[in-house]
């Protein structure tokens, strides 16, 4: 990092000369030369191309120069009603072949489309339904009536109820709707923050019932890495609170059954699919709880680490910025490991708003204050000038999700994203897609549309996508010589991907 901020010096000492010396009218050259060193600044500016890549570079930016002069610019829609020009665009078809690397930045409860949970799992026996007061849905497998719970007090068997539907896959499309965000007219029905982030914990809650249940969540953590593997992602890093897990007669299972079980099917996939690098869970706690929750939290997580130390990577506090506590109210609980001698690193979400100057909005420093390994969003990062100057000092990637930044209504057009700023100054970053079942994503291919396309804008190309993906392996968790296995491996699928397109 020194050499680096002594080369930027050295560079930028002729530059000032250069333009101070200009005088009169600047010649060419001098104007060529700003150019082509602020071009090199930006994300994978500094990224040599063989002429294979440089031929797709090329073919990329004519694509995207037809896009950004198209009348409907999809970045500038919501996502909602931009996925179907999405899934037309020649860019999207060539990044879903793209490998991608990793994917550092999703949570448990929406790794997997919904389509599979309604069309797969709501159809196995024993699965039962009931309807809320506010019309949201419960579902809980169980092998007789289940007691009225929650705010539940009819539970109806799920295939009685379907037969008597006259139009099952009307039924299954409601279903689906109740576990996404989707909706046709997003602005109408999502008209601030408050409303889109109360129907976003709701879908949780609904798809909790279906994952939790011990023989779903086998299947759901394998059908999970198919989805991503089907995507060119090659290693996930998984944000999960690791719920207890129940079977059908109610037997609680705890979370080191949970771990256990995911360990066991990550072996499975990644021996059933050699290309995939494997998986691990960052531990995660609502930042609702109080200060001596979140200490026994702490605690736990520092054992399960100890325990299962190739499959924890570390801890976070999930939930909504705005309306939860700030990280430094957590202070003591934050500082446990320190205290105690071991070792937990953190995966703080920090500057998932847009409410600057208040509280939350400090959560980027205290998240640096605490060594976070990775900062979550980031999306307030380019308003803390020393906050970004440390992360890069210190190596702290953004986890950069623009689609989920957009549904949540931090920015309706992505090229006003404030990562925009970060990519053309070459900040540490990674591409990833934070909820994919509930926007109806799936992957990573998505999010690096809108990120390449929308907030890179024309300058970003195929070395952007490059160091993109390569930051996804070098920022990840993983111990060095994993590392440079998972380097090895995506180096490979990167040189059949151009041999194969330029």
């Amino acid at each position: 990092m020194e050499v680096s901020i002594c080369r930027a010096v050295a560079t930028l000492v002729p530059l000032l000369w250069l333009v101070g010396a200009a005088g009169g009218m600047p010649v060419p050259a001098q104007r060529d030369l700003l150019m082509r060193e602020e071009a090199s600044r930006q994300t994978g500016g500094r990224v040599a191309l063989t002429v294979a890549e440089q031929k797709l570079a090329a073919r990329l930016h004519r694509l995207k120069e037809q896009e950004m002069s198209a009348a409907r610019f999809p970045p500038a829609m919501h996502f909602f009603k931009a996925k179907p020009l999405i899934q037309r665009s020649s860019i999207f078809k060539l990044l879903q072949k793209m490998p991608k690397g990793a994917a550092l930045h999703i949570h448990g409860s929406s790794l997997v489309g919904v389509e599979w949970l309604v069309r797969n799992v709501t159809y196995r026996p024993h699965c039962y339904i009931c309807f809320t007061w506010d019309n949201s849905v419960r579902f809980l497998f169980s092998d007789r009536q289940p007691f009225p719970r929650w705010d539940c007090f009819y539970w109806q068997l799920l295939a009685t109820l379907r037969a008597k539907v006259g139009d099952p896959t009307s039924f299954d499309n409601s279903l689906m709707q109740r576990l996404t965000l989707f909706t046709e007219d997003p602005d109408a029905e999502y008209p601030d923050q408050d409303v889109v982030w109360e129907k976003f914990e709701e879908a949780f809650i609904a798809a909790a019932g279906l994952i939790t249940h011990a023989p779903v969540l086998r299947d759901y953590f394998y059908q999970g890495l198919e989805e991503l593997r089907q995507d060119n992602v090659m290693y996930l890093e998984l944000r999960s609170g690791i719920s207890k897990t129940y079977e059908l007669d109610g037997t609680i299972h705890d979370k080191v059954w949970t771990l256990k079980t995911f360990q066991e099917v990550t072996k499975k996939f990644t021996a059933d699919h050699p290309d995939f690098l494997g998986a691990r869970v960052i531990l995660s706690v609502h930042r609702a709880l109080s200060v001596s929750e979140v200490k026994a939290a702490v605690q736990e997580a520092i054992q399960l680490q100890k325990s299962f130390p190739d499959v924890v990577a570390g801890f976070d506090m999930v939930g909504r910025e705005d309306s939860g506590r700030p990280l430094w109210y957590f202070r003591e609980a934050l500082s446990l490991p320190a205290q105690l001698g071991a070792t937990l690193p953190y995966f703080f979400h920090a500057g998932e708003t847009d409410e600057e100057g208040t509280d939350v909005d400090q959560n980027i420093l205290d998240a640096l204050l605490f060594n976070t390994t990775r900062i979550g969003h980031g999306y307030a990062l380019a308003h803390h000038p020393l906050a970004k100057e440390l992360s890069r000092k210190k190596g702290v990637a953004v986890e950069l999700c623009p689609i989920s930044n957009q549904v949540l209504k931090l920015v309706s057009d992505l090229r006003n994203h404030p990562a925009a700023v970060l990519m053309s100054e070459g900040h540490p970053m990674v591409i990833s897609s934070d909820d994919p079942s509930l926007f109806g994503t799936t992957g990573l291919s998505y999010d690096f549309y809108q990120a390449f396309v929308g907030i890179g804008g024309l300058k970003a190309n195929l070395g952007t996508l490059k160091e993109l993906a390569v930051n996804s392996i070098r920022y990840s968790s993983l111990p060095a010589h994993l590392k440079d296995a998972g380097r090895a491996m995506w180096q490979n699928q990167w040189d059949a991907f151009i041999a194969d397109n330029s």
